[in-house]
């Protein structure tokens, strides 16, 4: 339903006032006041009513525009911008000002490049059972001996002075969407190696054994370190994601959302530490009661026991 954000009725206000003219003999200017409008509004409406119209705002677009950017301009337009070109090169190919090919792009639905090559089909999946693979990856937090401004807004203070940085690494098996987070000093080579272990360790003490693993094409995930790790000590396959493609490893990525939101940025944290602290508490809320949307909105281990 289209109704301009000034009109002081709906379509069903406005039929229900030219039926108490019409139909139940109220006069006009009764009618009017008990809807709120002038008398003349409601000849308008009444016009319209008789006629068998929709009660519906028209849209405010003359009925001419002389000024508009020709028709066979606008296909050049197009098709110079299918070949890539941006709002400029075609300015200046045409002879145009910029502020105008610009428009004619927006009304094209072409001001973006991504606008011209179709939207890419979703490519959601979910292995059967668990452990047949699990996303890994790290998201860097900053240390801080007291709260800033990201807890108590701007003006607040900076990060603490030489506080440095810790790596979250996280583990989510892609059925169950059983976690396991480690905040460690660093994210090299050896440091995730380490995290996987025990990682994978942990997910056997839940009954899992993890035949794959998905990582991004960080330093660590590319190293020789981890690759012989996987194949010589841990005996899992490495699947690592297309470059500039973090929609791969989606699992990873939304998880960490969740934890960020709900954890590192979810409550007021006197320090770093503190905060490290708490996530186990939250990590085991995530794992057995937190309800997920795409489980059916069950935490990961009824899934798991299912």
């Amino acid at each position: 339903m289209n109704v301009h954000g000034n009109a002081m009725t709906t379509p069903l206000g406005r039929r229900l006032m030219c039926e108490r003219v019409r139909l139940l003999g109220w006069r006009v200017e009764d009618a009017a006041h008990a809807a709120g409008v002038s008398e003349r509004t409601t000849y308008r409406w009444l016009e319209r009513y008789d006629a068998g119209e929709p009660l519906t705002d028209r849209s405010s677009r003359p009925g001419s525009s002389p000024n508009r950017t020709p028709v066979k301009t606008e296909i050049v337009i197009e098709r110079l911008r299918r070949t890539r070109m941006t709002s400029s090169a075609i300015a200046a190919r045409l002879g145009m000002a910029v502020s105008t090919v610009c428009a004619v792009l927006a009304r094209l639905g072409l001001n973006r490049l991504s606008r011209l090559e179709p939207p890419e089909p979703a490519n959601r999946y979910a292995r059967r059972h668990a452990g047949e693979l699990i996303h890994v990856d790290i998201k860097t937090l900053g240390r801080f001996t007291r709260p800033g401004k990201r807890a108590l807004g701007p003006g607040a203070g900076r990060r603490s002075p030489h506080a440095g940085w810790e790596a979250v690494h996280v583990a989510v098996d892609d059925a169950t969407r059983l976690a396991y987070v480690e905040v460690l000093g660093d994210q090299t080579a050896a440091t995730a190696v380490g995290f996987l272990r025990r990682a994978i360790a942990w997910f056997a003490e839940q009954g899992i054994t993890v035949r794959e693993v998905m990582s991004d094409n960080g330093s660590a995930y590319v190293s020789f370190d981890w690759a012989k790790a996987c194949a010589n000590e841990f005996h899992v396959t490495h699947i690592r994601t297309r470059p500039y493609r973090p929609r791969t490893n989606g699992k990873a990525e939304r998880f960490i959302q969740t934890l960020l939101r709900e954890w590192a940025y979810g409550r007021l944290w006197q320090s770093s530490t503190a905060r490290r602290r708490g996530l186990a508490s939250w990590l085991t809320y995530y794992n057995t009661k937190r309800p997920h949307g795409s489980l059916g909105h069950k935490p990961p281990y009824t899934a798991l026991a299912a």
